[in-house]
């Protein structure tokens, strides 16, 4: 069923085989947030692909988000080691959309959202767009870019 758990694990033994710490670590960080998902709720269940790209998602971005803290405070090194983490889950997530493949997406929904209300959307109707924006993305566009394209769309 979750393929993507299956192949982090045979990437897993792999990387301990060719003693690749950073990948090591790193694979054992997401299957430990994959199973702690899983076991989390009122019972135990097995995630399905988007849900692990879910959460591989999620922990690149603390990823991301760390390494810039740890830059900002001067400890390159801690910044460095984020950054290769991040590096070896980008490889599971899909590939992000770039700004133009982005714009368009988001002017799609735009005019899908038009047809379904009769009329152009506004700001008042973010949660509409952003919702079939996050659907239609896929997991291709993080969250806070998605919604500033979709913002700057719905203002002009």
């Amino acid at each position: 069923m979750a393929e993507l758990k299956d192949r982090l694990r045979a990437d897993l033994s792999t990387a301990i085989k060719s003693r690749s710490t950073v990948t090591v670590a790193t694979l054992r960080m997401a299957l430990a947030a994959i199973t702690t998902e899983e076991v989390s709720g009122s019972s135990a269940r097995e995630l399905s692909d988007e849900e692990v790209l879910a959460v591989l998602a999620r922990e690149a971005k603390k990823r991301r988000e760390a390494a810039e803290v740890f830059a900002a405070a001067g400890r390159d090194e801690l910044a460095t080691r984020e950054r290769a983490e991040g590096e070896v889950l980008a490889r599971y997530l899909p590939q992000q959309l770039s700004d133009d493949e982005l714009m368009t997406l988001v002017s799609e929904v735009i005019d899908d959202v038009a047809e379904q209300l009769g009329k152009r959307p506004n700001l008042g109707q973010l949660g509409w767009v952003m919702k079939a924006a996050k659907a239609k993305a896929a997991g291709r566009a993080e969250g806070q870019r998605l919604a500033a394209a979709v913002m700057a769309a719905l203002r002009t």
